[in-house]
């Protein structure tokens, strides 16, 4: 796992700039989306944003808390979406909305519910032109929504990716897998990549990073 990026004042008041600027657009306001406490200072969510995972859990994670805090999503185009897990990683799937197989449609249908949900996890069945997601980006701007992308995306905002992983529970060829320890990095555009390190899930209570679980026992003695 990297080490912290430690920013120089400039370095700082640079990142605080590109926050801003990221935060008007065209005009509008880029609103803040609650994002996972595990992911708040890798990650920061906005109306008008796309982001690229490369995992369901991942995808999972982003829907949950502003699920929780009672936004409506909608999941197009992924047929293999687990239910019982998006419900145990915390999304409210009374406030889902669920197109498992838009067909060649799944363009317009993603478009359609942009315009009446705050969050769309889509995932595309090939890969996306510069012209589609841009005009994708424009009605995200403009109807204050976020996209989050099971693939890749034309001009993502960021991508969040799971490294590596390692699952604990099973013993000697039986049992039940309870945790998985996952490595969760960061990237947008070109910048180095940021790191932490998640139990996605935990074995008991909510999802949470290694290392603060590691202090607080230590804090207990």
């Amino acid at each position: 796992m990297s080490a912290p990026t430690v920013l120089e004042p400039r370095d700082l008041q640079l990142r605080q700039l590109q926050e801003r600027i990221r935060g008007m657009q065209d005009g509008v306001p880029r609103i803040p989306v609650i994002t996972h406490p595990a992911l708040a200072d890798l990650l920061q969510l906005r109306t008008g944003g796309a982001y690229e995972v490369d995992s369901a859990s991942l995808a999972m994670l982003l829907l949950a808390t502003p699920s929780q805090e009672g936004a409506w999503s909608a999941v197009v185009g992924a047929a293999d979406f687990g239910i019982e897990a998006a419900a145990e990683l915390g999304v409210d799937l009374t406030r889902t909305v669920l197109v498992p197989d838009p067909g060649e449609h799944w363009l317009e249908a993603t478009a359609a519910l942009v315009d009446v949900v705050s969050l769309v996890l889509l995932r595309p069945p090939g890969d996306v032109t510069a012209r589609a997601a841009s005009r994708m980006d424009a009605r995200l701007r403009k109807r204050a929504s976020t996209l989050i992308v099971w693939g890749r995306w034309p001009g993502s905002e960021a991508r969040i990716s799971l490294r590596s992983s390692s699952w604990s529970g099973v013993g000697e060829g039986h049992g039940r897998l309870t945790s998985r320890r996952a490595v969760i990095a960061v990237q947008r555009g070109s910048a180095p990549a940021r790191e932490t390190e998640l139990w996605l899930p935990a074995a008991e209570g909510p999802v949470r990073r290694v290392r603060a679980a590691a202090d607080a026992r230590a804090a207990l003695g």
